[in-house]
């Protein structure tokens, strides 16, 4: 079924999403969270456990497969080109919230597609967290439709050495732990399916996994560990990463609570993650 461009402002039903504490600690080790970030892994943690602003995209999923259904799109043809989450609130270890998602823009790539799907998630009637995911569909181009607008992003600085540097060492079995956040993909898990997509080398790691790790290292080095600090961050995915991989993430701070980012695989000279940036709690 060809990409239906007439869904333009199309919105998805109300989706509920029930989460605990188990939720969050699958989710942190998901995003290679360590013993020494206990906060996030222990439902005992003086003070309250803390959940990773970026759980934003979980209860967001189900909403965002809605809406690329409604749109006609061929879910094995997409390709996750970007993604930006806004906490508006510290979420708390444990609740119920309800997401709504919309069709906010379509646009035409000449060959490819993309396709913006922004979503809003609440908590007791008050905004917790949006969400906006940037799908690349294959072949479902050049229909005669508007380029996607320029996103205005804070450039990495290129008359200095980055202000941190964060190296993570996936594990082998880091693409499997995601997973369990609700993304079950067999490409992230399948060596035969991701195979017939084109990764030889096996099942690559989830973009938003990674999009995790970094998260992790801002809240780590310009957020002092507290992930309440962490406002937004918006990414750009450039190129896959393997479970095992070590992925290096460099940040500058460029000001007015803003933090420019790169990440690597290292290794390797290619950018997986662009286009990258943060905005902290001063």
């Amino acid at each position: 079924m060809p990409l239906d461009v007439s869904k333009l402002g199309a919105t998805s039903g109300p989706h509920s999403h029930e989460y605990g504490w188990r939720d969050q600690a699958a989710y942190a080790l998901g995003i290679g969270a360590r013993r020494d970030e206990l906060a996030f892994l222990y439902e005992g943690y003086p003070g309250g456990m803390q959940v990773f602003p970026t759980y934003a995209v979980v209860p967001a999923f189900e909403p965002v497969v809605e809406l690329l259904r409604v749109a006609g799109v061929d879910l094995a043809g997409v390709v996750h080109g970007a993604q930006r989450i806004v906490a508006h609130r510290p979420a708390p270890a444990a609740a119920t919230v309800e997401t709504t998602g919309t069709i906010a823009g379509i646009y035409d790539l000449k060959r490819f597609a993309q396709l913006v799907v922004t979503t809003q998630t609440s908590l007791a009637g008050a905004p917790l967290f949006d969400t906006e995911w940037t799908i690349v569909l294959r072949d479902d181009g050049g229909f005669g439709g508007d380029r996607p607008p320029r996103e205005p992003a804070p450039k990495v600085p290129t008359d200095r050495d980055a202000d941190w540097i964060v190296s993570q060492a996936t594990t082998p079995e880091q693409a499997l732990l995601y997973r369990l956040s609700g993304d079950i993909n067999p490409l992230h898990a399948d060596p035969d399916f991701a195979a017939q997509a084109g990764f030889e080398d096996g099942p690559i790691l989830h973009g938003l996994c990674t999009y995790g790790h970094v998260a992790r290292a801002v809240i780590q080095r310009s957020g002092g560990g507290d992930a309440n600090r962490l406002l937004s961050l918006t990414a750009q995915f450039r190129k896959p990463v393997w479970p095992g991989d070590t992925i290096v993430t460099k940040g500058w701070d460029v000001g007015e609570g803003k933090i420019a980012l790169r990440t690597m695989v290292e290794g390797q000279s290619d950018t997986v993650v662009a286009k990258a940036w943060a905005e902290i709690v001063a």
